[in-house]
């Protein structure tokens, strides 16, 4: 395993590792390790079918099975297609683009771990690479914010609703997203989250609050709340947190989803095609104490569970 950083505040590549053999405990334990140092990361040159996507990110957490399950990969319901292809009239998969950023499953009671990610197509314009990936380091901005506000919210929690980005996207251009039923609204009803979360193999924390699904901050009198939430978002969005992935085919990029917040860039058109096979990975193993206990305090004392 070979490990070489970004250089900026997110981001690493990992080589000489092939994601579609089983790998030994002590190499996925060092890739989580890194996916807390880092937040994402990048594995390139792999060749995974669609089976052996889901048998890696498997191995961190139990896979979810979206509520939008039209997408899904023929008889690997836990593998979602992410594409802007259509074919007979029809999509392929559901276009991630333009999303806005946001935390997948923070609307969720289990909320995710990480996204595992593989391109099998990437558009191209002028030899250059569209529709990267950006992240923004949660960590960083949670470290800025001033005392006050640290003080403030210590215990505080927030609503996350998954309509609210359904919703958001419907409105874009060229969405072809139907409404959420009654019956998938039931199944993702809002929740509860803390809006600053422990990660649970760093032990640093995190700011845990995003444009995309966060609604209102529970307790506080509504125009409190959005004057909050405004200046949590537009603190959170500034551009020193950024960092932008490029893709390139057969990578397999993987982040955090409890250190980052992510956003799909929409610089393509429709005829320049984009396919991405996606896996949701959940922090029901991540927080187990059993899964913690091989993550002990560091030497110097510093607690990394």
């Amino acid at each position: 395993m070979r490990v070489t950083a970004s250089g900026q505040i997110l981001g690493a590549a990992i080589d000489g590792l092939d994601l579609a053999r089983r790998l030994p405990q002590d190499e996925l334990d060092s890739v989580v390790r890194l996916l807390g140092e880092h937040g994402v990361l990048r594995f390139p040159r792999q060749k995974l079918t669609a089976r052996k996507l889901a048998d890696f990110a498997a191995r961190f957490g139990q896979l979810e099975i979206n509520v939008a399950n039209a997408y899904q990969e023929p008889g690997i319901p836990e593998v979602m297609t992410l594409s802007n292809i259509v074919e007979d009239g029809k999509p392929i998969g559901l276009a991630d683009a333009g999303q806005d950023w946001h935390t997948d499953m923070s609307y969720s009671k289990t909320i995710a771990f990480a996204n595992v990610l593989y391109g099998v197509r990437i558009p191209r314009r002028n030899g250059r690479a569209l529709g990267n990936t950006e992240f923004l380091n949660m960590q960083a901005a949670y470290e800025d914010l001033p005392g006050e506000i640290k003080a403030r919210l210590q215990d505080a929690t927030a609503l996350h609703d998954f309509n609210k980005f359904w919703e958001k996207m419907r409105r874009e251009k060229g969405s072809s997203r139907p409404p959420l039923t009654e019956e998938q609204r039931r199944k993702k009803p809002p929740v509860l989250q803390p809006v600053f979360l422990r990660h649970p193999v760093t032990g640093r924390t995190v700011l845990y609050a995003n444009p995309g699904y966060t609604v209102r901050i529970e307790g506080m009198p509504e125009r409190e709340s959005d004057e909050l939430l405004a200046f949590l978002f537009e603190h959170q969005l500034q551009p020193k947190y950024k960092y932008a992935h490029q893709w390139s085919e057969r990578d397999v990029l993987m982040w955090d989803d409890l250190v980052t917040l992510h956003n799909a860039v929409a610089d393509y058109g429709p005829a320049e095609h984009r396919l991405i096979k996606r896996c949701q990975v959940m922090a029901d193993r991540v927080f187990a104490a059993d899964y913690l206990s091989s993550f002990p305090a560091e030497a110097d004392g510093t607690d990394t569970r």
